[in-house]
């Protein structure tokens, strides 16, 4: 293994749904129904279903590799970080890691509530094994980074998600682990941060050392990621370079239209679907005609500072373009209910070809919803100059450039 950091081999997590959960009982509670059924005679026990959340997964992640892990909800990405990162343990299978493991899974997690930032920093270093002058080494750059000085002598559970997960971050990434696993927390901080985070596990990258992500966000995948590794339905689907990998996922997620399948009672995207100019749902649009999408959300309790954005993407997950409401200076309303917004796309805009449409709610602390691909389109080209000599024209956007051609000026003593 001198050169792999982590060997997976057959791994698999069973969990149980729809067991019943026992509540705390008081002593006169318990004494009382053993005196009713001593035998146990007349209890009930609630069925129990399984669901395999990984199911036989082999791989292996070289020494320096950085590792995109993409998938649908429910594919079991979550789940097999929180095996690697030794949080819950397989049902089958094993997993070998050589190295130190920093982790960030979720808000909350690593860090004890009752003690101060300063507190969990020095914890935090001591459970990856560093002696505390290393972390005091690191400690003036990690609350640098996390931009909570004011606060570091504060218990934890004071903080807002945004410092917590901030925190969380900074810590991660600077106590200098041979691995770093990070989940998709990165959906909690305004874009600045969201950045400076990138950059960091760029820099991480760089020092040879492993890191796998799990991202929602193609964009982040495609910037950071040597390799990506996909999971569907809690199976390997496949690993490879990180173009193809995007492009199969994003190709088998592709519907006309999406629809939440539950209420989650968070803001959520509830539906979003392709139209014409005049609102009317269209499936195969010409490029030289106004199309767009008719995006319904909701909001469950009054909240103000939301904001409302798209990307659209080619078949292999490189962004086009984004337009958010913050560009056109429209305010979301912050008064619970549901709302409807149009996006609208000039004709001649986009060049023929395959697209996905990324949807997004978020407000300067967080992503609250992130559909990405939301849903997938074609568009046919129309009658235009730019296809007169075929359909095949390069690009993806048509850019109308200024021309001017006229006779060049002769320069004396040129024939």
């Amino acid at each position: 293994m001198s050169d792999i950091a982590i060997r997976v081999e057959h791994l698999a997590k069973r969990y149980s749904i729809g067991a019943g959960v026992e509540s705390y009982r008081t002593l006169r509670e318990t004494l009382g129904q053993l005196a009713r059924a001593p035998f146990g005679r007349g209890r009930t026990r609630s069925a129990a279903a399984h669901i395999w959340a990984l199911d036989d997964v082999s791989m292996e992640i070289k020494k320096g590799e950085v590792v995109g892990i993409i998938g649908g909800n429910g594919a079991g990405k979550s789940t097999l970080l929180k095996i690697l990162s030794r949080i819950t343990t397989p049902t089958r299978g094993r997993a070998r890691i050589s190295g130190r493991v920093g982790s960030l899974l979720e808000v909350g997690t690593g860090f004890h509530p009752e003690l101060t930032g300063r507190e969990n920093i020095f914890l935090n270093g001591a459970i990856l094994g560093m002696a505390r002058r290393e972390i005091a080494r690191k400690f003036d750059a990690i609350v640098a980074f996390a931009e909570v000085a004011r606060f570091i002598d504060t218990a934890v559970k004071y903080y807002s998600s945004g410092m917590y997960v901030r925190l969380a971050f900074a810590v991660a990434a600077h106590l200098e682990p041979e691995i770093l696993i990070v989940d998709e927390v990165l959906s909690v901080g305004d874009a600045k941060f969201q950045q400076k985070c990138l950059g960091k596990m760029d820099d991480v990258a760089r020092t040879g050392r492993t890191v796998l992500f799990v991202s929602h966000n193609m964009a982040a995948v495609q910037r950071l990621a040597t390799s990506a590794l996909l999971l569907e339905g809690g199976c390997l689907a496949g690993t490879g370079p990180v173009r193809p990998m995007v492009a199969r996922y994003l190709g088998g997620h592709a519907h006309a239209r999406y629809q939440a399948g539950r209420r989650t009672g968070r803001p959520q995207i509830l539906e979003a679907q392709l139209v014409d100019a005049f609102g009317q749902p269209v499936a195969k649009p010409l490029n030289t005609e106004t199309f767009g999408f008719r995006i319904r959300f909701a909001l469950p309790q009054s909240r103000s500072g939301i904001r409302l954005g798209i990307g659209v993407l080619t078949g292999d997950g490189t962004v086009v373009f984004t337009s958010g409401s913050d560009d056109v200076a429209i305010e979301v309303p912050a008064d619970a209910r549901e709302y409807e917004a149009r996006v609208m796309v000039p004709g001649d805009t986009l060049l023929a070809g395959d697209y996905h449409l990324a949807v997004c709610l978020w407000d300067a602390g967080e992503t609250l919803d992130l559909q990405e691909p939301a849903l997938s389109f074609a568009l046919e080209y129309g009658p235009s100059v730019l296809y007169a000599s075929g359909d095949n024209r390069k690009g993806f956007v048509n850019v109308r450039c200024g021309w001017t051609l006229e006779p060049a000026l002769s320069l004396v003593g040129l024939p």
